[in-house]
C-alpha cells in the first residue's frame, strides 16, 4: 500500500466517522460542557487541560506533517497553512485560557476521542495541501479559492465573536449559565457552531480536496446535533428563552 492509498483510506474513514457521530448524537448528547453530569464516563480531567490536549494535534502535528511535504514552501500551501492555523492556534492555545470553567471536568474518554480524530484529520489535511495536492500559483486567483477563503474568515469572525459573548456571560469565579444575547445570538442558539461549519465549508472549497470535504462533512454532522441539544437545553431551563430563535441556521433549523 502506498502512502497516497493510506491517505485516501483515512479520508474515507473521516466520512464514516461523520455518519457514526451524527447517528449517535441523535440519541446521546456528548458528555462535556453543560451536558456532562459530573460523574460516570470514567476518569476525568480539568476542562482547560482537556481542550489543550484534545486540540494539540490540529496545530502542532499539522505543522509537522505540512513541513514534511514536497510543496511545503510553495505559495498556495503556505497560505493554506496560515489559514488553518488562524483557527487552531486560537482553539488550542487562546480559547482554553479564556474559558471560565472553574472546577469543571471533561471525561478522559471524550478527550481521547477528540485527540484521536484531530490526529487523523490534521494528517490528512496537512499531507494533502503540501504533498498530494497540486496547487500552482494561479490557484490564488481561482474563484473557488477566493470564495473559500472569504467563507473561512467570515465563519472565523462569527465563531470568535460568538465565543466572546459566551465567555463574557460569566464573571471570574462564576460557573453558571445564562441566556446569551447580542450578535448572531439574536437569531440562533449556537452561532459559534454555525461559524465553524462555515469555516470548514470555506476550507473545503479553498483546498478543493477530499480531505477538506471530509472535514466539512464531519463538522456539520457533529455540530448540528450538538446545536439542537444546546437549543433544547436552553428551552428547558429558561422559561423566558426567546421563542423566535432557531438552533443553528436563522429561520430554518
Amino acid at each position: 500500500m502506498t502512502e497516497e492509498q493510506f491517505h485516501s483510506g483515512l479520508v474515507w474513514a473521516v466520512f464514516v466517522i461523520a455518519v457514526v457521530s451524527f447517528a449517535s448524537l441523535q440519541v446521546l448528547a456528548a458528555p462535556y460542557g453543560r451536558h456532562y453530569p459530573g460523574k460516570g464516563w470514567g476518569p476525568h480531567i480539568s476542562n482547560r487541560a482537556s481542550w489543550i490536549l484534545m486540540e494539540l494535534p490540529s496545530s502542532v502535528l499539522f505543522l509537522g506533517v505540512f513541513l514534511s511535504g514536497a510543496a511545503a514552501f510553495q505559495a498556495v500551501p503556505l497560505v493554506l497553512l496560515g489559514v488553518w492555523q488562524c483557527h487552531y492556534l486560537n482553539r488550542t492555545f487562546v480559547y482554553p485560557l479564556r474559558i471560565r470553567t472553574a472546577g469543571k471536568k471533561m471525561p478522559l474518554l471524550v478527550m481521547a476521542c477528540g485527540f484521536t480524530f484531530n490526529t487523523v484529520n490534521a494528517y490528512v489535511n496537512a499531507r494533502f495541501i503540501s504533498e498530494f495536492g497540486r496547487y500552482g500559483p494561479e490557484w490564488l486567483e481561482d474563484p473557488r479559492f477566493l470564495a473559500g477563503i472569504g467563507m473561512f474568515f467570515a465563519g472565523l469572525a462569527l465563531n470568535v465573536h460568538s465565543d466572546t459573548i459566551l465567555l463574557r456571560l460569566r464573571q471570574p469565579g462564576e460557573s453558571g449559565y445564562a441566556i446569551p444575547r447580542g450578535g448572531a445570538f439574536r437569531y440562533v442558539s449556537c452561532p459559534n457552531y454555525l461559524g465553524e461549519i462555515v469555516e470548514w465549508a470555506g476550507w473545503a472549497l479553498a483546498t478543493w480536496s477530499p480531505a477538506g470535504l471530509a472535514f466539512f462533512v464531519y463538522s456539520a454532522a457533529n455540530l448540528l446535533p450538538r446545536a439542537r441539544s444546546h437549543h433544547q437545553w436552553y428551552r428547558e431551563r429558561f422559561p423566558d428563552y426567546p421563542a423566535s430563535r432557531k438552533s443553528l441556521i436563522p429561520g430554518l433549523i
